[in-house]
Formats: C-alpha cells, sequence, structure tokens
C-alpha cells in the first residue's frame, strides 16, 4: 500500500533560506589569509606604519570566532537564519574596526565590506539582509568620519581629497543597497525556480508510480483472469456433481477443497498487488482521445461539463493519431484541464486536432479569463492573480490560483516537445459571445506530429508478452 506523499511545498519551505557553516568558516579563513597577508605587504614592503597589534587582536578574533564554531557544531549543519546573520554581522564588525585602523575609506579594501551583505541577500530572507545592509552603512560611515590615519614611513599622511572621500563613501552606501536588491531578486528568482523543478519531478515521479501500479494490476488481471476463471469452474462443476458423494469422498472433497483454495489466492494476489509484476504492453499506446480522456477522468465529477471532442485538420487523416502514453504528457494535459475546470462557471472545452505534422489540443473555458497584467507571466512560477468565476462547486480548498500548477503543465509538456500558448477567448475570439460558447482562459498545446505519435505501424503490431516489471524501469 503506498503511503501518502508529503507535500512538496511544505517540505521546501521547511529547508529554504539556510546556508552551511561549512561555506561561511571557508569564507572567513580565506578572508582572515587575505587580511593577513595585505597587513604584511603594507608594513613590511610598503613601509606604512601601523597599529600590528590591534590588528593581530582584530585578526585573532575571526580565527578564535572561527574555531570555536567548528569545535562546537559539525561543519555540515545548516544554519538557521539567526545564526547565519549573526555570524555575517560578526563579519561587519570585524571589517569595520580593521579599516578603522588602517585609514578607513583611505583604505581600498573598503569596498569590502559590500561582501557579508552580499552574501546574506543571497542565502538569507530579505529582513536579515535590510538589517545586515543598514549596519554596514552605519559601520561604513562611522569609519569614514573616525579612523587612524595611513601613514608612511616618512611620516607622509596618505588621504583622499574630502570630495573624493565623500564620493567613495556615497558609492559604497549606494553599491550596498543595490547589490543587495540585485542579489536578493537574483536568489529569490533562483530559489522559486528550483523549488518549482523540485516540485514538477515530484509530480512527475507520483505520476510515473501511479501508472506503473495501473499497469501492474491491469497485467495481473488479464494474466491471472483465466486460471482463476477456469479453476472457479472446475471447483463450482466438482462441488454441484459430487455434492452427494463427498461425504462418503473425503479424497473428492480434499480436491474440491483444494481448487477452491487456489481460486482465493488468486484473488488476493489480485487484491494485494504490490511491487512486483508486469507491465503491461496495452497501456502503452492510446488514441489521442483516450488519453485527454484519462486526464480528464478526476475531474469529471466536479460540477463543470467537460467537452470533449477530436476532428482531423485540413489536410489530416480520419483516424486517430495514436500516441505513447507517457506520464508527462497525462499529468500535464489533467493540469491544464484542472485550472481550466477550477475557473470555469459550467464548461470546459477540450478541441483535438491533427494534420499531417502537427497535432493540437486546445482546452478553454467560460470562466473570467486571464488577467491582462499576467498575460505574459502565465507558465512562471508562483503567479496567482487569477480570480474565480462565479461557479462555486467543484473549487479546491485553499486554491491560491494559478501558478505552480501551470508551471508545473507547461514544463513537463514541453520535455514532450510541446510549444504552449496561453491567451483569452476575448483575444482569440469575437468579444461578443453567446452563452454556451468558450470566453475565458484558452490553452493552445502543439506538438510536431512524430513528438507524441507512435511510429507508424505500432498500433497494429503484436503486443507480444508482458515484460517483467522492474521498479528501476520508473526512475530512468
Amino acid at each position: 500500500m503506498m503511503q501518502d506523499d508529503p507535500d512538496p511545498m511544505a517540505l521546501l519551505k521547511a529547508g529554504g533560506q539556510r546556508v552551511r557553516l561549512r561555506t561561511l568558516v571557508i569564507l572567513r579563513w580565506i578572508a582572515v589569509a587575505g587580511q593577513l597577508a595585505a597587513i604584511l605587504v603594507a608594513a613590511r614592503f610598503l613601509g606604512l606604519r601601523l597599529e600590528t597589534g590591534l590588528l593581530a587582536l582584530a585578526v585573532g578574533a575571526s580565527v578564535i570566532v572561527n574555531l570555536v564554531a567548528m569545535a562546537l557544531a559539525p561543519r555540515n549543519r545548516r544554519l538557521g537564519e539567526g545564526e547565519a546573520a549573526a555570524m555575517l554581522l560578526f563579519d561587519l564588525v570585524q571589517l569595520a574596526v580593521l579599516l578603522a585602523l588602517t585609514g578607513g575609506l583611505n583604505n581600498p579594501f573598503a569596498i569590502l565590506i559590500l561582501a557579508p551583505v552580499t552574501i546574506s541577500a543571497a542565502a538569507l530572507r530579505p529582513a536579515s539582509t535590510a538589517v545586515l545592509g543598514a549596519v554596514a552603512i552605519v559601520l561604513i560611515t562611522i569609519v569614514w568620519r573616525f579612523h587612524l590615519p595611513l601613514v608612511t614611513s616618512g611620516g607622509e599622511v596618505l588621504a583622499l581629497p574630502p570630495l573624493l572621500s565623500l564620493g567613495f563613501w556615497s558609492a559604497i552606501v549606494i553599491g550596498i543597497a543595490f547589490l543587495a536588491g540585485y542579489v536578493a531578486r537574483v536568489a529569490a528568482e533562483g530559489r522559486a525556480m528550483s523549488q518549482a523543478l523540485l516540485a514538477t519531478q515530484m509530480a512527475l515521479e507520483r505520476e510515473q508510480r501511479l501508472t506503473d501500479i495501473g499497469g501492474i494490476v491491469a497485467a495481473a488481471a488479464h494474466e491471472l483472469g483465466t486460471p482463476l476463471a477456469t479453476i472457479k469452474l472446475a471447483s463450482a462443476e466438482l462441488a454441484e456433481e459430487l455434492a452427494e458423494e463427498l461425504g462418503d469422498r473425503p479424497d473428492l472433497a480434499e480436491d474440491v477443497a483444494l481448487i477452491r483454495e487456489q481460486a482465493d489466492r488468486c484473488r488476493d494476489i489480485l487484491r494485494s498487488m504490490g511491487e512486483m509484476g508486469k507491465d503491461d504492453r496495452l497501456l502503452r499506446l492510446m488514441p489521442i482521445e483516450a488519453v485527454v480522456q484519462e486526464a480528464a477522468r478526476p475531474h469529471e465529477r466536479r460540477g463543470r461539463e467537460i467537452l470533449i471532442s477530436a476532428r482531423p485538420m485540413p489536410g489530416g487523416r480520419d483516424e486517430q493519431p495514436v500516441l505513447l502514453r507517457r506520464a508527462e504528457l497525462i499529468h500535464g494535459l489533467r493540469n491544464l484541464i484542472q485550472n481550466a475546470v477550477d475557473f470555469a462557471e459550467s464548461r470546459v472545452w477540450v478541441d483535438i486536432g491533427w494534420s499531417e505534422d502537427t497535432i493540437v489540443i486546445h482546452i478553454a473555458d467560460d470562466g473570467p479569463g486571464y488577467p491582462a497584467d499576467v498575460l505574459d507571466r502565465i507558465g512562471d512560477p508562483f503567479v496567482r492573480r487569477r480570480t474565480r468565476g462565479g461557479g462555486s462547486g467543484g473549487a479546491r480548498a485553499g486554491y491560491e490560483g494559478m501558478g505552480l500548477g501551470l508551471f508545473i503543465a507547461k514544463t513537463l509538456l514541453e520535455r514532450t516537445g510541446a510549444v504552449l500558448t496561453f491567451a483569452n477567448a476575448a483575444d482569440v475570439h469575437a468579444p461578443q459571445h453567446r452563452r454556451g460558447e468558450p470566453c475565458g482562459a484558452v490553452v493552445e498545446v502543439r506538438w510536431p506530429f512524430t513528438a507524441i505519435a507512435a511510429p507508424a505501424g505500432a498500433d497494429r503490431a503484436a503486443l507480444g508478452s508482458n515484460m517483467p516489471y522492474r521498479a528501476e524501469d520508473a526512475e530512468s
């Protein structure tokens, strides 16, 4: 028996936006090495007068914090939001102390104050990044006004002109705000896409498992049907013919009991199909209308009428194309039909057409359609601006609108070679419509004929024996 699948978004939210301790430890060791090298070069080769004792204390504090972090926690541990922010805050303060001891903004390494804020923008939530950015601006302002001067061995003070120093401060402040916002935006989009792709993969794996189990059960019922019927028939005939003699013939009674026992065993096998079985080749090839009907079947009793029609386009053959049944195809079409049913008033239309080189499926509804401001972003993950129509039956509890479902459908169907186009019926047809005609959203799914159609003659070839089912086939 299959266990309930975990909610993919719950798993993603639980583990998202966290950084490994090992990552921050390695970055800090790199920073310590760079700081020591810069101090050594400045003091020994450039002849600058530096407070090496205080600088050593500042660098040593970073070393101690790193050693303590490595000793108290495994380096592969993922830090919580507050822990990661605290470590980056320490880096900001330590760097500000080093800059205050080495000329403030007259030190060209002042630009490194951007590093902790940038890391926060890439790994932490916007609130944490905003706090670190504000702290960085305050620290760089303090360092700009209060710092030890850079003095050469000859007593010359190295300092920028006031106007240039102000410009450098302004550039760092603007850089903190710009880089934090830019990196945060890019990182958020990357995380959203990763989450959506993971959810897509989980949905596809679940559909593949359901498909495999359906094939197993169908193959078992097909292959065990004949022997089961024979056993039942034989036991019934023996029971009728020997009903009066069984009391005197215990050997015959045992035979009849054995036959019935085997029949019951076959019945139990059909009821408790597990992970082993055979893949029914009959389920691999289906006419295109049967594929669409299978995809629509879970939504037929949700209070909306689903009208499916199939006809050739001009120049197309009369017989329907036979498709290679694929989990991506079934699940993608099911998500599109589900979205149409969710927002339809009363009807959903699924029109299937084909020509010699193209297969097209149109899915339309009589709902409110797509909002104009998100029409060009449909198919991106987490777009939730479509509102339901007046109908209330059959809606999913807690449904937040289009977004991940359409992204999953688009991703899966594109894997089969499809090109999807989203539009509103008012944009495709006449703005004024009659009742009972599509007036809401319209999705066109178009494939090259050879992308999903079975090879010529495959539907007429002998099926042959069912092949042994292997669990790894579902994962490949």
